[in-house]
Parts: C-alpha cells; sequence; structure tokens
C-alpha cells in the first residue's frame, strides 16, 4: 500500500487527483466547524453531553462531530445513505427502476438522478423535524418562522453540498467520494476517542498501571482491526467449468474460473440498519422530551439504548443486545437476497456454456448456490456481530464511552482498501502500455 502512495505522487495526474481530494476534505472540516446562525453552539454542546452514551452517539460519529457542535453539516451524508438505500431496495419492487438498473450507464444515471431527488427530500424532512424538536426541548432559543427557516435551510443545504462533494470526488478524485466522505467524518472523532480512554484509564494511575491499561487498549484495536481486515477479504470460491465449442473454425472455451463469494456478502448494512431501528425510538423520545419516564415505554427506551447494555449494575437492560444480534442476523439475510439473485447467476452460467463440477446446470446449480450462500452469511453475520458487540461490551463493564466502535472500524478499513485498489487499477491503466507498443 505504500509503495503504491509512493508511486502516486510520481505521476503527476494521480498527484493532482490526490491534492483536490485533500482540499475537499478540508473544506468538510471547515464546514464540520461553522455554526448555523442563530444557534448557540456551546448550549447545543451542554445539552449532547448530557445524553451521551445515547442514540445520538451513533449519529454523532457518522457526521464527524458536526451534530454535536451544530455545524451546517450537522446532517451530513446519512440522508444521502438512507436514500441510497431506500432506491436499491425499490428496484426489487418496482420494476421501473428495475429496469434502469439494467439499462447500462444511462439507467445509472437515471437512478443517481432520482437518489439526489430523494437526498434532499429526506434532508428537509429531517432537518425540519430536528429544528423542531430542539425548538420544543428549548436548546434552540427564542424560536421564530424566520429562525427555523434559516436551520432548516442550512441543514438541508449542508446535506446537499456534501453530496455534491462527494460526487466531485467520484468524478474528479480518486473514487469512492460518498465513503471517503463518511470515512473522514468516522476518522476525525478519533482522538477525541482516544483522549476519552486516557482520562478514564490511564490518566491519574500509576506507571505500571498506566502503561498495563496503554497496551489492553491498542491490543484490542489491533485485534478488532486485524479481525476487520480477515473478514472483508474472506471469501468462497465457486469453481466454474465451461464447455469447448466450435466458433466458426476455431474451438472456443473449455477455461477454468470461480465466482468469489464474499464472506461478509452484506458488508456493514446489517449493523447500520440495526443500529439505525434500535436508536430511531430514542431520537424520537429525545425530541418529544419523554426519555426520562418511569413507565414501560421509558424501561423499553432504556433497553433499546446501546449505552446501557453489558452493564453489571443494570443486566435486565441486555436483552436490547439479542434483539440486536437478531436484527444483524436477519438483515444479512435480507440484504444478501436483494442483491445476489442465485436463480440469475445459475441461468447465465447455463447460457455461457458453463457449469459447477458435480452439479448440474439449471435449478440444482441455483439450489447449491442458496445453500452455499446461506452458510457464508451465517458466518459473515456473525463476524460482523462480533466486531460490533466488542464495544459494546467495554462501554458497559468499564465505561468506555467512545463513538468509535465495530462499526466504525469496518467502514474506515473498508473505505481504506477499496480506495487503494482504485488508485492500483488506475495506475494500472496509466502504466499498461499493450501490443502496440512493443
Amino acid at each position: 500500500m505504500f509503495e503504491t502512495l509512493k508511486n502516486v505522487f510520481r505521476v503527476k495526474e494521480m498527484r493532482r487527483k490526490l491534492l483536490y481530494v485533500l482540499w475537499m476534505i478540508l473544506v468538510i472540516r471547515i464546514g464540520s466547524q461553522l455554526p448555523i446562525p442563530g444557534i448557540n453552539s456551546s448550549v447545543f454542546k451542554e445539552w449532547f453531553q448530557n445524553n451521551t452514551g445515547d442514540a445520538f452517539n451513533f449519529f454523532d460519529a457518522f457526521t464527524g462531530g458536526s451534530f454535536e457542535n451544530m455545524s451546517i453539516f450537522a446532517l451530513n451524508i446519512t440522508p444521502y445513505i438512507t436514500s441510497s438505500i431506500i432506491i436499491q431496495l425499490l428496484t426489487i419492487a418496482i420494476p421501473a427502476l428495475e429496469e434502469m438498473q439494467r439499462d447500462g450507464e444511462e439507467g445509472r444515471k437515471k437512478l443517481t438522478a432520482i437518489t439526489r431527488y430523494v437526498t434532499v427530500g429526506l434532508a428537509l424532512f429531517e432537518s425540519t423535524a430536528m429544528t423542531i424538536g430542539f425548538s420544543r426541548g428549548n436548546v434552540i432559543k427564542n424560536m421564530n418562522f424566520g429562525k427555523g427557516l434559516v436551520v432548516v435551510a442550512c441543514l438541508t443545504a449542508g446535506s446537499a453540498m456534501l453530496m455534491w462533494i462527494g460526487e466531485r470526488i467520484t468524478e474528479k478524485g480518486v473514487g469512492n467520494g460518498i465513503s471517503i466522505v463518511l470515512c473522514v467524518n468516522i476518522i476525525s472523532r478519533i482522538p477525541s476517542d482516544m483522549g476519552l480512554l486516557y482520562e478514564n484509564f490511564v490518566k491519574g494511575k500509576t506507571i505500571a498501571k498506566g502503561m498495563l491499561a496503554g497496551l489492553i487498549i491498542c491490543a484490542i484495536i489491533l485485534v478488532v482491526v486485524v479481525f476487520v481486515l480477515i473478514l472483508n477479504g474472506a471469501e468462497r470460491r465457486i469453481p466454474v467449468q465451461y464447455s469447448k465449442k466450435m466458433v466458426g473454425r476455431k474451438l472456443m472455451g473449455g477455461q477454468s474460473t470461480n465466482i468469489p463469494l464474499k464472506v461478509n456478502t452484506a458488508g456493514v448494512i446489517p449493523i447500520i440498519f440495526a443500529s439505525s431501528i434500535m436508536s430511531f425510538p430514542g431520537i424520537i423520545a429525545q425530541f418529544a422530551g419523554k426519555a426520562d419516564g418511569t413507565g414501560i415505554g421509558s424501561e423499553i427506551l432504556r433497553g433499546l439504548s446501546s449505552g446501557n447494555w453489558c452493564n453489571p449494575a443494570q443486566p435486565q437492560y441486555t436483552w436490547g443486545l439479542l434483539v440486536y444480534i437478531v436484527l444483524c442476523i436477519f438483515f444479512a439475510y435480507f440484504y444478501t437476497s436483494i442483491t445476489f439473485n442465485p436463480l440469475e447467476v445459475a441461468d447465465n452460467i447455463k447460457k455461457q456454456g458453463g457449469f459447477i463440477p458435480g452439479i448440474r446446470p439449471g435449478k440444482p446449480t441455483s439450489d447449491y448456490l442458496t445453500k452455499i450462500l446461506n452458510y457464508i452469511i451465517f458466518i459473515g453475520a456473525v463476524g460482523l456481530i462480533i466486531v460490533a458487540v466488542i464495544p459494546f461490551f467495554f462501554n458497559g463493564v468499564f465505561g468506555a464511552n467512545v463513538s468509535f466502535g465495530g462499526t466504525s472500524i469496518i467502514i474506515v478499513v473498508g473505505v481504506i482498501l477499496e480506495t487503494v485498489k482504485q488508485i492500483e487499477s488506475q495506475m494500472l491503466v496509466r502504466n499498461y502500455k499493450g501490443f502496440l507498443n512493443n
């Protein structure tokens, strides 16, 4: 990876692309610190600190601290992520969208345009809901129609601008624009999280205890990162043999290849879906001012909050962790089922004259792929759950309230690996001379 980066700076075009990405990252971080006109950031930060460990921590981690500062980028790219997932799910239910998906480049452009419109609509809805909720909670002082309009406009425009920046990084930079924006947000929270860990476990301790605590923290982070690397790169390769056939006067085919099925087929989507569903009731309750009640509803909300899981003083709330695990497994199977169609893959193999050794073409091939897929999906889901649950365990048992958890590590590692692959592929295309130059 370091050799690739060193070679990149030797090429003027690639150097220009990387500098463009760095400029866009600088714009993102500046925007994350610019407060919305009429908003007292210190009052909002104090309110956020009083609610730390609850549903908003997950949201703030994805916004790179913009939400805590109530900056113009407070919504960040979460509306875009949500709209992308919605459009992807709707392609299964709406034939017109499914046809666009199959139309190649033209269809992809239409789907991208629809995703943009849905993103702006979601950003407008979310910013309006946030403005109303925070004004009722007296977090935004002296609220009136004009001030509310400014807040809604700033939040919506900030989200739309980040979407535009992500697309520009994809077009003029090294690709993966939206993923890079999300990755930068998560990485920006690492220094504050490391500082929090230092305050909780190292500061004020003896030298021996402080060094031991530091080594344990570093070892846990290293183990999680290595496990994520293994999980991200693991795949099951299904061998496919193509029969020989006559094309004109030539004998074609007869080659062997494979179908790589990733163990973590759904990526981080199951964790994002599960975390969003678990945190949504808590966010609504916070806006409505009903989060600190004593009834059954409040007890359910406490169980859904990840800040109460694995806490030895309150073991009754750990049932929420079991619900979270079930949701992760469910969404792993659900998302894979809509992104990978074994029947379609089996038909394509059959049309191209291929077969899996020992398996007949057609439905037997489809059944075989489904069986293998169900097996590796479960393994991938278990791996995801292990990575996600480790931070919950340490947060509950040791009180290490950090936003940089398993989900964040999976996203950061995945984006870095994918970006490096993009850079390597662009370098390969540039340096490849081909047989015509010989």
